[in-house]
């Protein structure tokens, strides 16, 4: 086996052992606010689209879950289903007018927004995070996924490495501002 065709195979090897959940920091029932939209991008070639659908905690900025597929109500089950159950029964949850969203979101959870309301910002600066950090991701480049497991790792990949920074960000907001007690 080659050199080339070896490092190949054990990145073939590690996009498939990629864990394809989100770990999320526990959250109570209560009020809680997600933002889900979906963004573009292809496999192999522009005839080959691939939607990553995303939702984040609007709170704590975390993305609770991903979904690539297709553009159908099927991939808005698939994301709906696939959040932490906390969120189903009691988050707010916005979204673009995609009328996919509509229909599977429950009508007392879900909240249509246009992208000037500001209520879907965040997922928007995700987007554009994404495709910024993810270069096969980006609309217009020569650095595409050639297999679809492969488009699928490194995007969790980054969502596993973005969210540990967002945890480490919010475990400095929450430490106390002196750690002894001044007498």
């Amino acid at each position: 086996m080659s050199q080339c065709a070896a490092v190949l195979s054990r990145k073939r090897l590690a996009a498939s052992a990629v864990v394809k959940t989100a770990d999320v920091v526990p959250k109570a029932k209560g009020k809680l606010t997600v933002q889900m939209d979906e963004l573009w991008s292809f496999v192999a070639n522009k005839g080959n689209p691939q939607w990553v659908w995303l939702a984040i905690d609007a709170d704590t900025r975390e993305i609770i879950d991903c979904h690539i597929g297709d553009r159908s109500r099927e991939s808005a089950i698939a994301l709906w289903q696939s959040i932490p159950a906390v969120y189903r029964p009691c988050a707010k949850v916005y979204t673009d007018y995609w009328q996919a969203d509509v229909e599977v979101i429950p009508s007392k959870r879900h909240r249509a927004a246009g992208k000037g309301s500001g209520l879907t910002s965040y997922i928007e600066r995700l987007n554009n995070t994404l495709r910024q950090r993810i270069a096969r991701l980006a609309r217009r480049t020569l650095s595409f996924s050639k297999k679809l497991e492969n488009h699928i790792g490194a995007i969790w990949t980054f969502i596993h490495e973005y969210n540990r920074r967002v945890r480490e960000k919010l475990a400095e907001r929450e430490a106390p501002i002196f750690s002894t007690v001044l007498y």
